[in-house]
């Protein structure tokens, strides 16, 4: 049987819960931490690591478990608050989030999918900065049509004009990722 371990996420550090041993441990979410952490999970194979994105939190655990050949298991966190409800867990702390998310990979069978590397992190990165921009950026203009100061007019113009600047350098640094990857470029 593979056995399933549940992360949770945290800004300052991991808590995890391994199935085949109901055993829970801590560790701190940085270089040190990941290395003690692979050491407790000890070697790749029958094993498969549950956990759900947190904001940027993930994304050194990830890289780490990921170069020592761990199965990775990225649920949605929707997709984990539904199973929590459906279990009926109502408790929400940091270790009952581990263990259910270990829970969750067994009950439900979850694959594991390869990492997104650096590149495709900072891609997608860009491309949501790029969409609060446009959304900035039309809400910027919805409120220049509608002033009437002559002061509040310049500053939306001047607003206006550093959004779409700030956009050009986004779009800039985009097609210089996909340009730079031979495989993104060929879909262009």
């Amino acid at each position: 049987m593979q056995d399933i371990i549940g992360i949770d996420i945290s800004k300052d550090q991991l808590d995890t819960y391994r199935l085949s041993d109901r055993q829970h441990a801590v560790f701190d979410n940085d270089k040190t931490g990941f290395k003690a952490l692979l050491k407790w999970i000890g070697r790749a194979g029958e094993l498969r690591l549950v956990y759900e994105p947190t904001g940027p939190y993930h994304r050194g655990m990830e890289d780490a478990l990921a170069k020592a050949e761990h199965a990775l298991v990225k649920v949605n966190p929707r997709q984990a608050r539904r199973f929590a409800e459906a279990t009926g867990t109502q408790a929400k702390t940091d270790r009952v989030d581990a263990m259910l998310l270990a829970r969750m990979g067994l009950a439900l069978d979850l694959p594991s999918r390869p990492v997104r590397g650096e590149m495709m992190n900072d891609l997608r990165e860009l491309h949501v900065a790029r969409l609060a921009l446009v959304k900035e950026r039309t809400a910027a203009s919805n409120r220049a049509s509608a002033a009437q100061n002559n002061v509040l007019k310049r500053q939306s113009k001047a607003r206006l004009a550093f959004i779409e600047r700030q956009l050009s350098e986004l779009e800039e640094a985009i097609t210089g990722l996909i340009a730079a990857d031979p495989n993104l470029s060929a879909r262009r």
